[in-house]
């Protein structure tokens, strides 16, 4: 009774997920980005293993409470039960085991699939040729839009970005107002934006088509549509692509920009045939509006001064060090007309230069 119970129920299981998931499109686990694909088959692995105790418990709380029920009689009963050395190894030894497994392939994709780290494979069975230059991209989080710009290519689109397949791509990614996040689920996991910092993506897209991107970062009115389309396209097409784009496009420079930055819901795609060649800097420095200073610059001057500071302030140290040595024999003298302490004689009054060589630091 308890086996027909026990196959009942995995036949239940497996029925509810079948119908549960029959109708999604499982991006995540049919990636087309070999990042992608890496990162969910680790989402399997993990299932799995975590399913080899979850499934029987589950499974034992429904034969424990079957077999053991009141009226059944032939069920033994030892009330004076209290330890089983067999149990006891089941109990902690398959779960000490998955721990270990799962540490084990934690630390192994933790490091593989490190986001800045240049990728080595097109996919499974294909390595990256040698030689092979990164496509780069100039990722830009606004109020509610994307903003993508192709500095070797001196072109840019808004909510459309569009990359060659099998071929790695680098993603420089900031914001200009507050923190976003840039996820395309078939192509690789999330990865933060954040004004006035850079943070960093390698891909690579295996499969042409055209695929969605989005914030996965609640950031205001407009965040739910703050939606793109990442266009997969063979070598031929992209050309064609950057071409279409250089031919019918505006100008993106910094006065173009500032008015993009505006906050909207639902832009509509556009392109941009030029690019200002330092405007993804003044966007990560802040300092894309006239008059404004950019952070590097300001960061550079006060670590100039700061170290200025520090050799002014050794040069105090120094000088207080001199005169403590030269009152040193006084101080002995002294000490020697007063009774014997196990403590040397000390100098109580602290120099205010001290003080400023602790504001330079």
């Amino acid at each position: 009774m308890a086996s027909q119970l026990t196959r009942g129920i995995v036949t239940m299981a497996a029925l509810t997920a079948l119908l549960l998931t029959g109708g999604c499109n499982t991006v995540l686990l049919n990636a087309s980005g070999d990042i992608a694909r890496q990162q969910g088959n680790l989402i399997l692995v993990s299932t799995f293993l975590m399913a080899l105790i979850i499934v029987p418990v589950l499974v034992c709380i429904v034969v424990f409470a079957w077999r053991y029920r009141k009226n059944n009689t032939d069920a033994t009963y030892k009330p004076d039960w209290n330890h089983s050395t067999q149990l006891e190894l089941v109990i902690w030894g398959a779960p000490l085991l998955i721990i270990i497994a799962l540490g084990l392939v934690t630390w192994i994709t933790t490091h593989t699939l490190d986001p800045y780290r240049p990728l080595t494979r097109l996919d499974a069975s294909r390595p990256i040729p040698a030689g092979t230059k990164p496509l780069l991209v100039e990722v830009v989080a606004l109020d509610w839009k994307w903003l993508f710009i192709y500095p070797e290519l001196g072109i840019a689109s808004v909510n459309e970005l569009a990359t060659p397949v099998d071929v790695p791509v680098r993603f420089k990614i900031t914001a200009s107002s507050v923190m976003n996040s840039f996820y395309i689920p078939a192509l690789a996991g999330q990865i933060y934006a954040m004004p006035g910092m850079e943070t960093s993506l390698y891909a690579v897209l295996n499969k042409q088509g055209v695929y969605d991107g989005f914030s996965a970062n609640f950031s205001g009115a407009g965040f739910s549509d703050m939606r793109f389309k990442l266009r997969g396209m063979d070598q031929a097409g992209f050309d064609r692509w950057v071409e279409t784009t250089r031919a019918g496009g505006g100008a993106l420079d910094r006065g173009a920009y500032l008015d993009l930055e505006k906050p909207t819901v639902k832009e509509p795609v556009h392109r941009y045939a030029t690019v200002a060649p330092d405007l993804y800097g003044a966007i990560l420095n802040r300092c894309v509006a006239p008059g404004t200073t950019c952070m590097s610059d300001t960061m550079a001057a006060a670590g100039h001064q700061g170290h200025e500071g520090n050799h002014g302030a050794k040069a105090d140290v120094v000088a207080i060090n001199a005169a403590a040595q030269a009152a040193l024999p006084a101080q002995k003298v002294s000490a020697a007309t007063s009774p014997q302490t196990a403590t040397p004689p000390q100098i109580t009054t602290q120099p205010q230069a001290v003080h400023g060589a602790h504001h330079h630091e």
